[in-house]
């Protein structure tokens, strides 16, 4: 079983900075991609950033040049540094993790618990 634990999540006002965490842990084997997705009440789950095992990246229009996904590999955790923030990044945003866990002969999906991100003004 992997295990995920998010945490960077809070009020920010518009033009602020944040900085999302999420640490995979448990019995891993491996992992692939990692990715970022936000999610508002009443609409669709949207994928934000995306980063693949090579540490090719990608993100939808809307954060592009503001948001950097990354991560550490030893530490089995992706971030997501988010800059010059909008009221409409206003979500609850969820890290996912692309792993295959010890024992297992597939790769699953795992999602965090999800960690607000407000946005004022």
């Amino acid at each position: 079983q992997v295990q995920t634990v998010e945490s960077g999540g809070g009020l920010v006002q518009a033009g602020g900075s944040l900085r999302l965490s999420c640490a995979a842990s448990g019995s891993i084997f491996d992992i692939n991609s990692m990715a970022w997705h936000r999610q508002v009440p009443g609409k669709q789950r949207e994928l934000v950033a995306f980063i693949s095992r090579s540490g090719d990246t990608d993100y939808v229009d809307s954060v592009k040049g503001r948001f950097t996904i990354s991560r550490d590999n030893a530490k089995n955790t992706v971030y997501l540094q988010m800059n010059n923030l909008k009221p409409e990044d206003t979500a609850v945003y969820y890290c996912n993790t692309n792993a295959r866990s010890s024992g297992a002969h597939y790769y699953q999906n795992y999602w965090g618990q999800g960690t607000q991100v407000t946005v004022s003004s």
